[in-house]
């Protein structure tokens, strides 16, 4: 594959999944989004398959599925139904089997504590974060509203398989082409305190206005989404992330009052635990949220 055919194929897959998360209460028209594209169903499934290694049908189901999670215990007044509408679902029992089968639970079940157990078999699973006794339970957010963001990245699928070498990479085009402004970034298009950390999608990005050029030829770029988010500043090891992460999800949005979108979560790294032997971090993390 050639780079102009790989960088639209790269384009075609990030419209793809900007729609579905822009579009994951209602009905997906997969139809319009193929017409929208200029392209076939086929070519658009291909193509989606290519890049995110599963298929446009489980990323919707992926994505529905999680923010139904997360609704079950911000949403605590509405009931189960009015949840499945929320995210898309016309059927009550549908809704039911599909949550089940995704986390080995029933939604009532879920609001009732399953979540809990459920959360901390991924983190244990991951054998990272067990080592974190970081409280979290000080921390405060400030509520911001941020510009859509423009990026260069590389993807890598799973939260813990080789993100730092996908970093070093970055890194290394930086200090080749001696950047000197520039931001580091993560996006996280899974929620990985109830995602198998190997499904994950992380996205590691470099924000720079610098030699635009080198950076066009060698990386697609994708746009980060504007909106209300909570920012959260905090420090520690890389250990502590993932922690850090079940804390806000399961503790401070469920006592805070808002809800989370379906917008990925994203870091900007002011030191990243990835590029230093020490594996310290300074990060401030922001989570899409609406009142």
């Amino acid at each position: 594959m050639n780079k102009v055919t790989l960088q639209n194929n790269t384009k075609i897959s990030n419209s793809i999944m900007y729609y579905i998360y822009t579009h994951i209460d209602v009905n997906i028209d997969l139809n319009e989004l193929s017409h929208n594209l200029g392209i076939s169903k086929f070519h658009m499934h291909k193509v989606f398959k290519n890049t995110f290694g599963k298929n446009i049908y489980e990323s919707i189901k992926s994505i529905r599925l999680q923010k139904a999670a997360s609704l079950l215990l911000t949403n605590r007044y509405s009931t189960i139904s009015e949840v499945a509408n929320l995210c898309g679902y016309s059927s009550h029992s549908s809704f039911i089997k599909a949550f089940r089968g995704k986390f080995d639970a029933t939604p009532k079940d879920w609001r009732n504590g399953a979540y809990k157990n459920y959360s901390n078999s991924i983190l244990q699973a991951s054998n990272i974060p067990t080592n974190s006794s970081v409280d979290y339970s000080k921390l405060s957010a400030t509520i911001v509203n941020m510009p859509s963001i423009e990026s260069y990245y590389i993807r890598n699928n799973g939260y813990i398989n080789n993100i730092k070498e996908t970093w070093q990479k970055l890194y290394t085009l930086i200090l080749d082409n001696k950047i000197k402004n520039y931001q580091m970034m993560a996006l996280l298009h899974d929620n990985p305190t109830i995602t198998d950390l190997n499904s994950c999608q992380y996205i590691a990005c470099i924000i720079t206005n610098e030699q635009e050029e080198i950076f066009t030829k060698r990386l697609p770029k994708f746009k980060i989404s504007d909106g209300v988010y909570a920012r959260f500043d905090l420090q520690g090891k890389g250990e502590d992330i993932l922690r850090f992460m079940q804390w806000v999800y399961h503790d401070w949005l469920v006592d805070s009052g808002y809800e989370t979108t379906t917008k990925p979560s994203f870091v900007i790294y002011h030191k990243n635990n990835y590029l230093n032997s020490e594996n310290l971090f300074d990060i401030s993390y922001y989570l899409s949220i609406k009142f």
